[in-house]
């Protein structure tokens, strides 16, 4: 069993368009690999900043992203090789007579799939008014524009006073 406590920058961009982890942002591992029978057990937790603006105000949302990991890497000329498809489980790697795992697609599969779908910048976020555009948040209590039903309008005009009130 090997521990690994490491702090690397994350290649690419992960995520939606309204929240991301983004390219270069710093990846938090805390894993630990385990040689078991079939291959290599990867184990423990993923954590890196997210960034993105409120689905309700479009204020910047700033966070953190924390995934658990669960992920078996195959051995060459293992049962679980030779009884599954290549795409289906992930495969233990040999790079210049080491062994390697590549974490990168997992993690970003587990951090695509844990990301909000629509981050809000608070839980009780009212959003932006519908008639201006304001954020309700910043606004005065009881925000409101007049709204006059269109089958109304052109009545709504005559009851406005001309000036000659005699």
């Amino acid at each position: 069993m090997i521990t690994l406590d490491e702090t690397v920058p994350i290649p690419s961009r992960i995520g939606l368009d309204l929240i991301a982890v983004a390219a270069g942002a710093p990846l938090h591992l805390d894993l630990r690999l385990e040689s078991v029978s079939e291959g290599v057990l990867v184990t423990g937790t993923a954590s890196a900043p997210t960034e993105g603006e409120c689905a309700r105000c479009l204020t910047p949302v700033e966070g953190e992203i924390a995934i658990d990991l669960t992920e078996l890497f195959a051995y060459p000329d293992s049962a679980t090789e030779a009884t599954t498809e290549e795409d289906e489980v992930p495969r233990v790697g040999r790079d210049g007579g080491s062994e390697t795992v590549d974490l990168e697609q997992p993690i970003v599969d587990a951090i695509g799939l844990a990301l909000p779908f629509s981050p809000v910048c608070t839980p009780d976020c009212a959003g932006l008014c519908p008639e201006c555009g304001v954020r309700l948040a910043d606004a005065e209590p009881g925000h409101s524009h007049e709204q006059i039903d269109p089958r109304w309008a052109k009545l709504a005009q005559l009851r406005q006073p001309t000036g000659d009130e005699s």
